[in-house]
C-alpha cells in the first residue's frame, strides 16, 4: 500500500532527475555555443523554466491552445500514469524529461519568442540559453 509519503517522495524524486536531466541537455547545448549561460545560471534554469510555462499558460495572449498544451503537459505529470512506469530506473524518468522538452519546445515557439522574453524570470544568459534549446533566435 503507497501512503501520501511515498507519493510525495517520488514527486520531488522525479522533479529532481526532471531538473538535472534539463541542466545536462542545457550543458551540452552551451558547450555547442560558447559564452553563454554560466553553471550557476544552468542550475537555476529548471524553477524558470516552470514559472516562465506557468506565466504562458496564465496569459490570455497567448493562443488557446499552447495554453491547452501546458495544462495537458500539467496533468501527464501530475499523473501517476507515465508512459513508461516512475519505478524502472532512469528509463521511469527520463519519458518525463523528454516530455517535458517536447511541451517546452513546442509552447515557446508557438508562443512566439516576444511572449517568451515578456515572461522570462531569470537572467538574460539563461534567456539565451533557453531560446536557444528550443530553437528561437537568442538576439534581438
Amino acid at each position: 500500500m503507497t501512503t501520501w509519503w511515498d507519493v510525495v517522495l517520488n514527486v520531488l524524486g522525479g522533479l529532481l532527475v526532471l531538473w538535472l536531466a534539463l541542466i545536462l541537455v542545457l550543458w551540452i547545448e552551451q558547450r555547442r555555443h560558447p559564452g553563454g549561460a554560466s553553471l550557476r545560471d544552468l542550475l537555476r534554469l529548471a524553477p524558470d523554466v516552470a514559472r516562465l510555462l506557468k506565466r504562458l499558460a496564465a496569459d490570455r495572449t497567448v493562443s488557446i491552445g499552447v495554453r491547452i498544451w501546458l495544462a495537458v503537459l500539467l496533468l501527464y505529470l501530475l499523473s501517476p500514469i507515465d508512459v513508461i512506469p516512475d519505478f524502472i530506473p532512469v528509463l521511469g524518468y527520463a519519458d518525463d524529461a523528454i516530455v517535458v522538452a517536447i511541451a517546452l519546445r513546442f509552447a515557446t515557439r508557438r508562443a512566439g519568442s516576444d511572449a517568451v522574453k515578456r515572461h522570462w524570470p531569470g537572467t538574460p544568459e539563461g534567456l539565451t540559453a533557453v531560446l536557444r534549446l528550443v530553437g528561437l533566435k537568442p538576439s534581438a
